[in-house]
């Protein structure tokens, strides 16, 4: 995460074995998203119940890119919920789901084109045969001289636009075009189209 994890405990005497019960559970959160950007977690005892004592609510914010994911699970007099482990799987499991469902509807919105993918060059290093492309769906994507069409790599210049196709095995350097075609400037179009 790129914050702290940040726990609150609210009439509930606070203990290092539940925090790190939490930051486990957040540690297996992020097996599903690593991008999450903060986490928020807070336990609390708000109902005296006659029956069973102290009921645990747990709430979880999870801040991902551009959407807050929050969970509050009130436990509705749940008597297993008497045990604060309990309470806390049952919460982290649904905000476990919650995360899925946000990750697979992101990754429908995936971006596509009317035509060929574009980008524009911006690092060359002639001398080593590569260089790199910032392309119109935002990733950084490499490229070999041998994957330039027309063996025009030596003409290539920074900021010059191009066509190119992406690999769909990615390598361990990221994603790598297979194809690169130097375009006018007149025919690059930075406007990216979402699915609908």
């Amino acid at each position: 995460m790129q914050t702290p994890l940040e726990i609150t405990f609210r009439d509930v005497t606070p203990s290092d074995e539940i925090k790190a019960l939490v930051a486990e559970k957040v540690r297996h959160l992020e097996t599903f998203y690593d991008g999450i950007i903060s986490c928020h977690v807070i336990i609390q005892a708000p109902h005296q119940s006659q029956k069973q004592g102290n009921l645990f609510e747990v709430t979880i914010y999870v801040l991902v890119p551009g959407e807050e994911l929050a969970v509050r699970h009130n436990q509705h007099d749940v008597a297993e919920h008497e045990h604060l482990r309990v309470a806390l799987r049952d919460a982290f499991s649904a905000m476990a789901r919650k995360v899925k469902r946000w990750k697979d509807a992101v990754a429908g919105e995936v971006k596509v084109h009317d035509g060929p993918l574009q980008g524009r060059v911006v690092e060359i290093h002639h001398d080593e045969g590569y260089g790199q492309i910032i392309a119109t769906d935002h990733r950084l994507v490499y490229f070999h001289k041998n994957s330039v069409v027309d063996g025009s790599f030596d003409a290539l210049e920074p900021r010059d636009t191009v066509e190119l196709v992406v690999q769909t095995d990615e390598s361990d350097i990221g994603p790598q075009a297979s194809t690169v075609r130097k375009i006018g400037a007149l025919n690059y179009d930075p406007k990216v189209k979402k699915r609908h």
